[in-house]
């Protein structure tokens, strides 16, 4: 079963092709996809990896995470499932005192 990975710190020129070659020095790599913006289409310097199967994330966690890639430093780390990430913001208060807009 593949297990998604969340790669920060990546530097900006990274490519898709990149990020693939990278985590497949760790294992078998089933996707690689630098996130960019969606009006410029700049990397926003963090991406996400699928290893093929658990351990080969693990692995790429212990070899890579921390690990300086062309002057920045990784981070890498399991993937947050949506349901985890973030929840809903909190509502708006006019001048931070909880009253209403």
């Amino acid at each position: 079963m593949a297990q998604k990975l969340f790669v920060g710190g990546l530097p900006f020129s990274t490519s898709n092709e990149q990020l693939r070659a990278l985590f497949a020095e760790t294992g078998e790599v089933a996707s690689a996809t630098v996130v960019t913006d969606r009006d410029t289409g700049r990397s926003r310097g963090f991406g996400f990896v699928e290893m093929a199967t658990p351990e080969a994330a693990d692995e790429a966690i212990n070899r890579l995470n921390g690990r300086d890639y062309e002057g920045r430093r990784l981070q890498v780390e399991k993937a947050k499932s949506p349901s985890t990430g973030g929840g809903s913001r909190p509502a708006r208060t006019a001048g931070g005192r909880g009253g209403r807009w």
